[in-house]
């Protein structure tokens, strides 16, 4: 783990000086730094495309990290106000003892997003099948590469034991080294999952959040600093969230992916719907933004378990569910 701080820390550093100078930001933009752009982060999408964060005189600037240590230096540098990314971010940068760390203030999904893609359909899949296989699983200490691990341990299969989790692929780039023959399977999310079955390249073969259950993967994040000179912006924004999820689970996923249409061009609207039934299926997006604290303390659990860290984080320091609360009435 402390590689991983150490690398986030040091970009961030070079990223901060970098931005002595620049101009402040309009009062009603909120630059949003998102660890991907997927169909598991819908009620965000739909928030933009619906016009909810204009209705409460927010601006959304959105940009890509390609994973969540690039997102999280993105923030902790002040080159984006809002993070969208794994809760164990926050996570590796409290425990390093930083002062203005990031706190999370909304909770997106309650289970990992990606699916195991293998080279063939499997019929009457079980895990065990996967002994003495490669598995791309993303970076060590992330999410979606934790989440994989326990899913394999349930079923009693261990890295380097019995079966090979593959961590050298960069998240943006495991799509493409699968194709290109690394590994017997690998994880993605939607719509890259569907996107890839649908071109013929491979099959959609298990949920590794089904399997892993539940637990916080993706929320809304900002340093301590600016949630606590933007509390307001911070509780606008949440709104618009929450007015993302009701509509998300009040309509269904035709519905949905017309509404989200915009944001991939390159999906047509029925693949769209798939991967958002997908994702209903499972249960994935939250119905509100608050965070259970048995929850965060089950991530906790999941991270010292793949052996990223031995110190857990204060559920009161890092998380902050007062925005939530709000909304709840």
């Amino acid at each position: 783990m402390k590689k991983i701080i150490s690398c986030i820390s040091l970009i961030a550093l070079t990223f901060s000086t970098m931005l002595v100078g620049a101009c402040t930001p309009r009062d009603n933009l909120v630059r949003v730094n998102e660890v991907t752009h997927s169909v598991f982060y819908a009620p965000f999408y739909i928030a933009i495309e619906n016009g909810y964060f204009e209705e409460v005189g927010i601006e959304i600037e959105l940009t890509n990290g390609g994973g969540s240590d690039a997102s999280m230096t993105a923030l902790i540098s002040g080159g984006a106000d809002i993070g969208l990314m794994g809760p164990e971010t926050s996570v590796y940068v409290y425990n390093e003892g930083r002062q203005d760390y990031a706190i999370i203030f909304g909770q997106l999904t309650r289970k990992d997003g990606s699916f195991l893609v293998g080279r063939e359909p499997i019929e009457n899949f079980s895990w065990s099948m996967l002994e003495n296989k490669e598995i791309i699983g993303g970076r060590k200490g992330g999410s979606p590469a934790m989440a994989l691990e326990y899913a394999l341990k349930k079923n009693n299969l261990i890295d380097k034991s019995n079966v090979t989790i593959n961590y050298d692929v960069k998240y943006d780039l495991i799509t493409a080294a699968f194709e290109g023959g690394t590994g017997d399977f690998c994880t993605m999310f939607e719509p890259a999952a569907s996107n890839f079955q649908a071109q013929g390249k491979g099959y959609i073969i298990a949920s590794v959040g089904e399997e892993s259950g539940d637990m916080p993967f993706t929320c809304f994040m900002a340093t301590k600093s600016y949630l606590n000179a933007n509390s307001q912006k911070v509780q606008n924004f949440l709104s618009a969230i929450q007015k993302g999820m009701d509509f998300l689970w009040q309509n269904n996923a035709v519905v949905v992916a017309n509404a989200i249409k915009n944001q991939f061009a390159d999906t047509s609207v029925e693949m769209l719907s798939d991967a958002i039934q997908n994702y209903k299926n499972i249960n994935a997006y939250m119905t509100n933004p608050y965070m259970k604290e048995e929850d965060f303390e089950h991530l906790q659990d999941v991270i010292i378990d793949a052996g990223v860290m031995t110190k857990r984080a204060s559920y009161s320091h890092i998380v902050d569910n007062s925005f939530a609360l709000n909304l709840l009435g």
